[in-house]
């Protein structure tokens, strides 16, 4: 979908950056705004980004009561977010979500909201349910939403966060969140504890789920309870997440609207209060308002590991480790050629630290797979978005130096998977229910995009398991820069399935390592299955 640009016309918006939509809005919202101070906004660009600086808050939330510092909090803080004239007892958390912190054997977030600023925030956890005697204080994040659009009205919004260090490695922990008032070790609220389990200190068999651009629906539900079926150990949610802009075309139809925020923890909860949900940022992600790049609004709402190359700032790049595979987040509207708003932000601090990390990662002992992923798509078919050729440019080098073994994207609302590719050829076909080395074959990308938006469609015929159509060529393009379509006649699109939905990894270790790639419809039937496996020690 089109950047979010909202309150902003669409005849401006096309050549603004996201630090510049910022500034629009904020000056426009102010009564500030100038057509002077508008043809002022590109050369400003640098010192918005510089200046602006992220409130500094007080994070408590560890054993240690160490601050959070995986998130700063938004530069729109509600102006007295601790303090609250409705009795406590009335207001009930809601939207629970964990994440790992980088140490996932040590280290947990829980976040979650109140419709209400509440006194003295805190999680009780223990090992026993019936044992929560440990409390641990919550850091508070508030967001402020003006009425940008005459549909809709002002929203506050309370998120709480709290960081859990010094767990035990595979130890199963029951918690509860609360509040004065609201205790979740009162009986009256025993329904509301929650649990989760940190990652095991030896590396044993495991899966993962997976998809992107889910927003909020019936198709997008239906595909959590599936998910929690695979009993998951983490999720990995690769952009566009709920879709609060939810088209972002810059017209007067066009409205932003936060409380999607609050339907969409609601609709996850189901999952993500037990499942750590790893997101990283797609283009309806950068929301203008929150802040200069557009990812206030992130950092207020989500809590998650702070190793990237600009936590503060990028709050969906960031790597972590469970038993042997490690997991890569990116963002990808910093090297897209398609939706430039974002693009260069970082100055290519982050395809540096991409470099680096991954050798990093490649040194360490117990590490067999390396899965990284991020919004837009190195390789698609579909005629909604196909291959951004920025992705391909930046970072499928890096992917394939450092012998990456499974790429998983969003953006585009299918599913689609390749063979394994070298530079932009197949180097191996990998059909359904087949194997890859990924050291000597290539790398497998997928699109996993059927998560709860409206579909895409694909030039030629749907190819699943089941229902298998080869074609030697898809007529395709990727863009390049300047937001052109190159053409692509491409040979490596091996299934595409136009339905809901997601992905489930089993990881194995041992002597002869493999991850078992499953992709499941809606239905629960199985569209896809392949393995890459990696040489043993």
């Amino acid at each position: 979908m089109d950047t979010p640009r909202v309150g902003i016309p669409d005849h401006l918006a096309r050549r603004m950056t996201m630090p510049e939509q910022h500034e629009y809005l904020r000056a426009q919202h102010s009564g500030r705004f100038t057509r002077r101070g508008m043809l002022r906004a590109g050369a400003a660009t640098a010192g918005v980004v510089a200046g602006t600086g992220l409130l500094g808050g007080p994070g408590l939330g560890s054993a240690s009561a160490r601050p959070l510092a995986s998130a700063p909090l938004s530069p729109t803080l509600l102006s007295s977010p601790a303090t609250s004239k409705v009795d406590g007892s009335l207001v009930a958390p809601f939207g629970r979500h964990l994440a790992f912190g980088a140490d996932p054997q040590r280290q947990m977030r829980i976040s979650w909201q109140v419709p209400f600023a509440v006194k003295r925030p805190y999680v009780r956890i223990g090992v026993k349910p019936w044992d929560l005697s440990h409390k641990i204080e919550a850091e508070v994040r508030g967001l402020h939403t003006p009425a940008l659009s005459k549909k809709l009205p002002a929203v506050d919004q309370v998120y709480l966060h709290a960081a859990l260090d010094n767990l035990r490695p595979g130890q199963t922990y029951y918690y509860g969140v609360g509040h004065d008032g609201f205790d979740p070790a009162d009986p009256r609220h025993f329904s509301t504890i929650g649990t989760f389990r940190t990652a095991p200190a030896r590396s044993e068999k495991f899966v993962f789920t997976a998809f992107g651009d889910q927003g909020v629906s019936y198709h997008a539900l239906a595909n959590d309870q599936l998910i929690l079926g695979q009993n998951p150990v983490f999720h990995l949610h690769a952009g566009d997440i709920c879709y609060a802009d939810p088209d972002g075309s810059g017209t007067t139809g066009d409205v932003y609207d936060a409380r999607q925020w609050d339907n969409f923890l609601a609709q996850t909860e189901t999952v993500a209060k037990s499942v750590p949900w790893m997101v990283t940022t797609g283009n309806h992600d950068m929301e203008a308002w929150y802040s200069p790049n557009g990812y206030g609004g992130q950092s207020a709402r989500w809590s998650l590991p702070a190793n990237g190359f600009d936590p503060r700032h990028s709050p969906g790049v960031y790597s972590f480790t469970y038993g042997n595979v490690a997991v890569v987040a990116l963002d990808a509207n910093d090297v897209s050629y398609e939706i430039t708003a974002n693009t260069g932000y970082s100055s290519g601090r982050q395809t540096a630290w991409l470099d680096r990390r991954l050798g990093e990662l490649r040194k360490q002992r117990g590490i067999d797979f390396i899965v990284i992923f991020f919004h837009h798509c190195a390789f698609s078919t579909t005629n909604g978005h196909a291959s951004d050729g920025g992705v391909r440019d930046a970072w499928v080098p890096l992917f394939e130096k450092h012998k990456v073994d499974l790429v998983i994207n969003g953006h585009n609302h299918v599913y689609e998977r390749t063979d394994a590719i070298k530079g932009t050829r197949v180097a191996k076909k990998v059909p359904i229910g087949e194997s890859v080395d990924s050291t000597r074959d290539g790398i497998v990308y997928v699109t996993a995009g059927g998560a709860g938006k409206s579909l895409y469609d694909f030039p030629v015929p749907d190819s699943y398991e089941g229902h298998v159509k080869d074609v030697e060529s898809v007529d395709s393009y990727h863009w390049v820069k300047g937001g052109a379509k190159s053409p692509d006649k491409v040979e490596w699109s091996r299934v595409r399935y136009t339905g809901y939905s997601f992905l489930a990894v089993e990881a194995e270790p041992g002597r002869h390592p493999r991850l078992r790639v499953t992709a499941l419809a809606e239905s629960g039937a199985r569209i896809d299955a392949f393995e890459v496996t990696r040489p043993g020690r």
